[in-house]
């Protein structure tokens, strides 16, 4: 039987719940567990952890919304990613981590050996929890690192944090997604930004949605896209001062580029980045609705092409 999926969103768990979840882990039987905004007691979580710590299925785990809500929760899931060497996508946006939390996870996020993905938007983070991120996205040929990276909503970051991001992601030899909106930004971490993604062989799709910027930023993202050659093809200005012929002329030199690989690498390509990989999914939700307090659901459909290459890569 090829793995599935188990999604559900907002509901308390049940304990049969939880033991039908923990039998799929366990049974090697699920590659996509999302149990977003659930509410569960202590003991189930930790039953969770020991469950998905062995299984070899599973590569997308998402426990966004307030699912990791104390630090001994954080310390059960980072013992679990210890062992766990199968989950390619983590996300737990809207966690209220902070920096210490995110202190107890880091030394098992650095050690995975098939992490690609992470969302930390709206975990509370901080300038100390930026030093932690860097160590994820080693230069070129250190070692792997992610390849997807969302800081969304993490106000608590000031432009010293966001510069050492900034030059991380410059030397990156594996960052394609960096989801940055929602962040008080300002023209002049745009402008480290911009130089971040001039200097970058991969980034694809930067977000900066809702990030304080003006036609200042724009002009130099449009001088930026105009002249140096990138492997940018999405940037995503939307909820800024910034005029619509400055944006609309940023897209139209993206979509230029983006049209002339297409030719160049053939069709091909793009029908592997449109493969899908769920074969199938068992879902319960009691809303359908994705609100802008968990953006990152939005971001793996928006980004699931991109996202279904990364998992075939790493599977290779």
């Amino acid at each position: 039987m090829l793995p599935s999926s188990i999604q559900i969103s907002g509901e308390p768990l049940s304990g049969a719940e939880v033991r039908d979840i923990c039998r799929g882990l366990r049974d090697n039987a699920v590659r996509l567990l999302s149990l977003r905004g659930c509410r569960l007691c202590d003991r189930d979580f930790g039953r969770i952890c020991r469950a998905l710590a062995g299984a070899t299925s599973l590569a997308q785990l998402n426990l966004n919304l307030g699912v990791v809500s104390s630090p001994s929760r954080i310390k059960q899931l980072a013992e679990a990613l210890r062992t766990n060497r199968s989950i390619q996508s983590l996300f737990l946006h809207g966690s209220p981590l902070t920096d210490a939390g995110l202190a107890l996870l880091n030394p098992a996020l650095a050690l995975h050996p098939a992490l690609v993905a992470l969302d930390l938007g709206d975990c509370m983070l901080g300038d100390e929890a930026i030093n932690l991120i860097c160590g994820l996205l080693p230069p070129d040929g250190a070692k792997s690192g992610l390849k997807e990276l969302t800081l969304s909503a993490n106000p608590g970051i000031t432009p010293k944090g966001w510069s050492r991001l900034a030059i991380a992601v410059a030397h990156s030899s594996q960052v394609r997604v960096l989801n940055l909106d929602y962040n008080p930004l300002g023209d002049h971490v745009a402008g480290m930004l911009a130089v971040a993604v001039a200097s970058s062989r991969t980034l694809e799709v930067l977000d900066l949605e809702g990030t304080g910027l003006t036609n200042q930023s724009a002009q130099t993202l449009l001088d930026m896209v105009e002249n140096y050659p990138t492997a940018l093809r999405s940037l995503v200005l939307a909820e800024n001062s910034i005029s619509p012929e400055l944006q609309q002329q940023i897209c139209d030199l993206l979509s230029e580029g983006e049209e002339e690989e297409e030719v160049a690498g053939g069709p091909g390509d793009t029908q592997e980045r449109e493969r899908a990989w769920e074969p199938a999914a068992h879902q319960r939700s009691s809303s359908s609705w994705t609100g802008p307090s968990d953006p990152s659901s939005q971001m793996v459909l928006m980004t699931s092409g991109l996202g279904d290459s990364l998992l075939a890569e790493t599977e290779m």
